[in-house]
């Protein structure tokens, strides 16, 4: 989500760093507040002298000489990273990073990187990209950027591919099918993360994606539900919304994901100590399926805003949750910019279901686990004509399509039985 000039943000916090492998790193669910008052609470004074006393020793007796900007930098990551493990202070540029992962665009080359057996390797090249249009392929690994090798280091890798816009990189990458060295100079450019995918099963029936929530997503399921209706000209029956692996995002593209498949009622609500961490969010009318049936899918890596968006679907009775228990990230950090630069991601609050529950450390039980062991979701690869059928290559999303077809076989039996109630009434 972008900064407003305001310089607050309230964020429910992506599981760790890493969590989905993607570019974006550590993936945050966000939400504009306040800023407190200015008047700020003295530091107790014997605090201040063992602070003073400590400093002074490291600085007189270890073994090393240390710098003091560093020392203090060390001793303010650690006073704050000992709270709970949400919490950190964040340096300039991985403050840059932060807002740039919830941006929904980013200059760059246009690929989503992992790390795996010592390397960073390409998930896949963004459509159109220059990465894309230069022939990078999904498992490419990258050994060199600009001459340096790159090992394992996938934070390093991906602000090293990142910069201005317009400016080139040279990539070393190693093709595994052939085992040849390939060398790319690419022009970086204002690259478009879609975190949305879709495709149809069946007649009737479409899947939907989201990889991790950003200021776009609710955009983007608003057009792939679109397309969905087009391919299907006989209308939707059911759709499959998989949130297997997304590790957060922004709260308000959350929110409104799961706004749109619900016509009231509560989304999410947090409580804090201040006013700024209290707060509910609602529905608001229409639903974008028209009441169709609806699965999710989760996994134990479905957190912070996937969670919000599970959570408020099940307990409004709207969707099935299929898969496996959720990560259980339920606590609202606020980043805070700091004079000097940098800021402080700090947990101010936890969020709450619309029936009440606390899901921190929980996790989401889902209406139907799934009988196979957990897997990573299959490739989704739209357009690719020799792809096996999803719901062929990927279990859940199979177990999903059938759940649905059961749905709507009891559908005229549930609408009766809604209406004998209306009629006791």
């Amino acid at each position: 989500m972008q900064l407003r000039s305001r310089t607050w943000v309230a964020l429910v916090a992506g599981a760790i760093f890493g969590f989905s492998g993607a570019i974006a790193g550590d993936v945050m669910a966000g939400r504009r507040t306040d800023p407190p008052p200015a008047a700020q609470p003295a530091l107790p004074w014997e605090q201040a002298r063992l602070f003073a006393e400590v400093y002074e020793r490291i600085k007189r007796e270890y073994v090393d000489e240390v710098d003091d900007q560093a020392l203090m930098e060390k001793a303010v990551r650690g006073m704050v990273a000992a709270l709970d493990p949400h919490s950190a202070f964040l340096d300039s540029e991985e403050f840059e990073e932060m807002r740039l992962s919830t941006m929904g665009s980013y200059p760059g080359v246009g690929i989503e990187v992992v790390t795996e057996d010592s390397a960073v390797k390409v998930l896949r090249p963004i459509e159109g990209s220059p990465a894309d249009q230069a022939g990078m392929q999904s498992g490419d690994l990258i050994v060199k950027i600009d001459g340096t090798d790159v090992g394992a280091d996938l934070a390093g890798a991906i602000a090293r591919m990142r910069g201005p816009e317009g400016s080139t990189v040279h990539l070393t990458v190693r093709r595994p099918a052939t085992g040849e060295l390939l060398e790319f100079s690419l022009r970086r450019a204002k690259v478009d993360v879609h975190s949305v995918m879709h495709t149809t099963l069946e007649p009737g029936y479409g899947y939907v994606r989201i990889t991790s929530f950003s200021e776009t997503t609710a955009e983007e399921v608003g057009r792939a539900i679109a397309s969905l209706k087009k391919e299907n000209p006989e209308g939707l029956h059911g759709l499959v919304l998989d949130l297997r692996g997304n590790p957060g995002g922004v709260l308000e593209a959350g929110v409104a994901v799961a706004d749109a498949f619900l016509n009231e009622g509560t989304i999410v609500s947090a409580d804090g100590r201040t006013a700024d961490a209290r707060f509910r969010m609602d529905a608001t009318p229409g639903d974008l399926l028209d009441g169709a049936e609806l699965v999710v899918l989760v996994n134990g890596a479905s957190a912070s805003a996937s969670e919000i968006v599970a959570g408020a679907l099940r307990d409004h009775h709207r969707a099935e949750l299929i898969g496996h228990k959720t990560y259980g990230k339920g606590s609202v950090q606020t980043v805070m910019p700091l004079s000097q630069g940098g800021a402080i991601k700090l947990t101010t609050s936890r969020y709450y279901t619309p029936s009440g529950e606390s899901i921190h450390g929980k996790g989401i039980v889902p209406d139907i686990v799934a009988p196979d062991p957990e897997e990573p979701p299959a490739d989704l690869r739209v357009g690719d004509k020799d792809a096996e059928p999803l719901a062929a290559r990927d279990k859940e999303v199979r177990l999903a399509l059938d759940t649905l077809k059961s749905l709507n076989a009891l559908a005229p039996s549930r609408v009766a039985a809604a209406a004998k109630s209306r009629a006791v009434k």
